[in-house]
């Protein structure tokens, strides 16, 4: 169910000339502050005081923690906004490969897994907020996916499968060994950008990224189609 290197080059040569979309910006925040002097006009042979404020960038390891690798657990009431980044299943065809439909689902403080996407990779819109929700301390968030081919559904994985085909990084993190490196023909465009020049995760500090694999089990991870880009997903945290 994954495409051939082959098609993946010939795809990626149309892909250098379609437009790219983004959902936000993956710069890290940098620290702000301020520097205020008392008193303000100095007389000769006087010293003022000097005062710093500084306020350090939010981070989502601040206010979330990640259970087993794939369950998002807030320690304090957030929102969540939800973006779909990519769905690469992709059934190959001679020097061309088409997606196939893929579904992504959303389960919360251990609810039932509901759908937040249906369709194929041209459908995802980087930008676009699938699903915002409050969630409350913790109260979990889990994820999960499975693609349709030839009207019949494939295996289904999520957060709570016992199985590695659902895995949640914060910036900075190193993929696992099974997802390309950043000039690999095999990464899909759509997660290069999430992914930096030394193999690490690129994204926003109150940012979790969520990578699925859908069409291999993980007793498979020798197979080159064990890329973990099937499904991924983009949750930003707010403070309430």
């Amino acid at each position: 169910m994954k495409t051939s290197r082959c098609a993946a080059l010939a795809v990626a040569a149309l892909a250098c000339c379609a437009p790219v979309a983004h959902a936000q910006s993956t710069e890290p925040s940098i620290p702000t502050g301020t520097l205020t002097a008392t008193p303000v006009i100095v007389q000769p042979g006087t010293k003022p005081n000097l005062k710093w404020a500084i306020t350090y960038p939010s981070i989502v390891q601040d206010y979330t923690d990640i259970e087993g690798g794939n369950t998002v657990n807030p320690t304090e009431d957030l929102y969540v906004d939800i973006r779909i980044l990519g769905a690469g299943v992709t059934v190959a065809s001679g020097n061309s490969y088409t997606f196939v439909p893929t579904r992504a689902e959303f389960s919360y403080d251990g609810g039932t897994y509901n759908e937040i996407f249906y369709g194929t990779n041209t459908n995802v819109q980087p930008s676009k907020i699938v699903k915002t929700q409050l969630v409350q301390k913790n109260k979990r968030l889990r994820f999960g996916g499975k693609y349709k081919y030839n009207n019949a559904w494939g295996p289904y994985f999520n957060s709570q499968s016992g199985t590695q085909n659902v895995r949640t990084l914060v910036n900075g993190d190193v993929p696992p060994s099974n997802v390309p490196q950043y000039n690999a023909p095999s990464l899909e465009s759509f997660l290069k950008p999430y992914l930096d020049s030394n193999g690490r995760v690129k994204i926003g500090p109150m940012d979790v990224i969520v990578f699925m694999e859908l069409t291999h089990y993980d007793n498979q991870m020798s197979d080159p189609g064990y890329d973990l880009q099937d499904m991924v997903i983009l949750c930003t945290f707010r403070t309430k």
